[in-house]
Parts: structure tokens; C-alpha cells; sequence
């Protein structure tokens, strides 16, 4: 269980990798201090950037970590501190919070099903360019198990259980066991607009499947986060302070 109330005025400290000659500092990209102010005493406190568990205090007292920042300086970097129990300390609640954080980039996924070669390779299109510059392997490199190889080859049975996609879905209701681990391909930022992609699947024999459209998909790109502010004017007069922001 976890405790968002009671926790107040989160701050990221951009971390100083060295200072210049004019006194600027130079920021070291990807890691920043957070900090907070917290009621609970008794409980320790999880970080999560962009909705991903980035780190947990080691006392009850502390109220500041250094966390690690996606790199990209596209989009804004969403911070959140929870409080939790201490034997809950180290569990990760990612997709309980379900953070939803504004991003320019399209997920494409689909079922890794026998249907599909073993040795099959993914091809992305957009526009009648292909996207990927190198092939993208359909399957994982994963042990096999029960119902994925001959009985007395190999893994076989319990030791199965290793295998990626066992026990992801419900039984029945949709792909369930070795044969639900996904394909998953992201692109990179995108500007605003509307995108459509063609997806094709090749074997090593060569043979090509037929282009298939993906759904029309619609990318709002998020605000630029200012990277500094700098103190343009002052009108003493008017009580007005200008800043230019870059």
C-alpha cells in the first residue's frame, strides 16, 4: 500500500558535473536530487519518474534521493514521491499509480503467435520508408519448455516455466501462455500529427508477407521544457519583471 497525502513540494535538483570559467555550471544529464516535504515518520518513500520506480530512501527521516532522468530533453519529466511501509519497501507499484505521461512517441505490439516464423524478421513502414535500420528479430532468445519442443529435447515440462509470456493474460480470454509474450516496437519523437504504419514480416527463406496497416494514431507532442531562465528586465515603476525563457 502506498501514501500519496501528506507529502508536499517535490523539487529536482539538477546535478553539477563541473563549473565554467563565467561561474555557469555544467549540468550532469540524467540525474537530478529530489526532494520533499513528507508527514509520515514511520514509513520510508518510493520515487517515480515517468511513472517507473527510480529509487526508495534507506531511513524513515530521509526526504531527498538522487533519481535518474530520461535523457531526452523533448518532454517534460514527471516526478512523484509516495510514502510505504517498510517491508513494502523494495515492491514496485508502477501499474498501480498508472502514471499517465504525455510522450511524442507510437508503441506498436503484436502477439508473437506460432503463425508467425520462428526465424522471421519485423519491418516498420511509414510513407513507403522503412523506419528500422536493422532487422527486427520477431523472437527472444528464451528457453523452451512444455509445448515448445519434443518430448526429450532440450527443456521440457516444469522447467518450461522460464519462458517469457507464461502466465501474462487470462486463461481463455485471449493469447495465454508461451505464445503471449508481444512484440513490442517504439519510434522515436514525433511531431504533432497523424501517423499511420505498415508492418511487413520476412523469414530467413526471404519470402515477405504483404504490407498491414496499422490503425490511424494521433501524436500530440508535449510542451518543450525550458532548459534555463534568464532575468530580462525589471520596471521599478510598474512593479514588472520580464524573464525570457530558453
Amino acid at each position: 500500500m502506498i501514501f500519496s497525502e501528506g507529502i508536499s513540494k517535490v523539487r529536482a535538483y539538477a546535478i553539477a558535473g563541473g563549473v565554467n570559467g563565467d561561474g555557469d555550471a555544467n549540468q550532469l544529464a540524467g540525474a537530478a536530487v529530489v526532494k520533499w516535504q513528507s508527514i509520515y515518520d514511520d514509513k520510508l518513500h518510493q520515487v517515480y519518474v515517468n511513472g517507473k520506480f527510480a529509487g526508495v530512501t534507506a531511513g524513515c527521516a530521509q526526504r531527498e534521493i538522487i533519481a535518474a532522468l530520461p535523457m531526452s530533453v523533448k518532454a517534460a519529466v514527471k516526478i512523484e514521491v509516495f510514502a510505504v511501509n517498510r517491508e513494502n519497501a523494495n515492491i514496485d507499484y508502477s501499474e498501480t499509480i498508472n502514471t499517465k505521461v504525455q510522450s511524442a512517441r507510437i508503441k506498436i505490439e503484436f502477439a508473437k503467435t506460432n503463425r508467425l516464423p520462428i526465424d522471421g524478421n519485423a519491418s516498420i513502414y511509414f510513407q513507403g520508408e522503412k523506419l528500422n535500420q536493422e532487422s527486427i528479430k520477431i523472437y527472444n532468445e528464451f528457453r523452451k519448455g512444455f509445448g515448445l519442443n519434443g518430448f526429450g529435447r532440450s527443456d521440457f515440462g516444469f522447467e518450461g516455466s522460464g519462458a517469457i509470456g507464461l502466465g501474462r493474460g487470462n486463461f481463455g480470454v485471449g493469447e495465454f501462455g508461451f505464445d503471449a509474450d508481444k512484440f513490442t516496437w517504439r519510434s522515436g519523437q514525433l511531431e504533432t500529427g497523424t501517423y499511420k504504419f505498415d508492418v511487413s514480416i520476412s523469414d530467413g527463406r526471404g519470402n515477405q508477407s504483404e504490407l498491414s496497416e496499422t490503425d490511424i494514431m494521433t501524436v500530440t507532442a508535449p510542451a518543450r521544457p525550458a532548459e534555463r531562465v534568464k532575468l530580462e528586465m525589471f520596471d521599478k515603476q510598474k512593479g514588472q519583471l520580464t524573464l525570457k525563457v530558453f
